[in-house]
């Protein structure tokens, strides 16, 4: 969550491996998660746990690292060519090489979200699915965007401390949309 901008997992639940939070740059915003920590210490699962706060079932990690908002990334863990869905219902506003140690590795796909449009959604760390363009209108957990790429090979997943494999994942972040430019 962010304010009234809710964001769905682009991942189907069954598959994901993890999810972890971190600081990934100053311009992303920090968003709520939903769900238990569970690498909290001993006293915050326990003040937890007498609290119930445990509604959705979902628990995450907090990772190390960046700098800004410790939950301005979300990293959602998954096998390589897993489906990547839209987290919001929006339009697609740009897609961008990324580039990692000089080369490309699949791309960065922002989304401007319906009825949010002071926002942008970013993700990356994916291959494009062949028929999304630039000014396609996508609807959460329903619009294919593309699959989970495995850039671990460049990129070092503090995710894999948390999963049974190298941390192959999503990352998305929001931005304000004032703070983005056009590739």
């Amino acid at each position: 969550m962010l304010d009234s901008l809710r964001i769905q997992l682009p991942i189907a639940q069954e598959r994901i491996t993890a999810i972890g939070y971190h600081a990934t740059g100053t311009e992303a915003l920090a968003l709520d998660p939903i769900g238990t920590q569970a690498n909290a210490g001993v006293f915050s699962r326990l003040f937890q746990k007498l609290l119930g706060d445990e509604s959705s079932g979902l628990k995450y990690y907090l990772l190390d690292g960046g700098v800004g908002p410790e939950t301005g990334g979300l990293d959602i863990g998954a096998p390589a060519d897993t489906d990547v869905y839209a987290p919001v219902d929006g339009t697609v506003i740009a897609i961008s090489d990324q580039i990692l140690n000089g080369r490309k590795y699949g791309v960065r796909i922002d989304i401007q979200p319906s009825g949010n449009p002071g926002y942008v959604v970013a993700l990356s760390d994916l291959r494009p699915d062949p028929s999304l363009d630039v000014g396609t209108t996508v609807a959460a957990a329903n619009s294919k965007i593309g699959r989970v790429m495995d850039v671990t090979s460049v990129e070092q997943a503090g995710l894999a401390r948390f999963t049974q494999d190298r941390g192959q994942h999503v990352h998305l972040e929001v931005h304000p949309a004032a703070s983005m430019t056009q590739p």
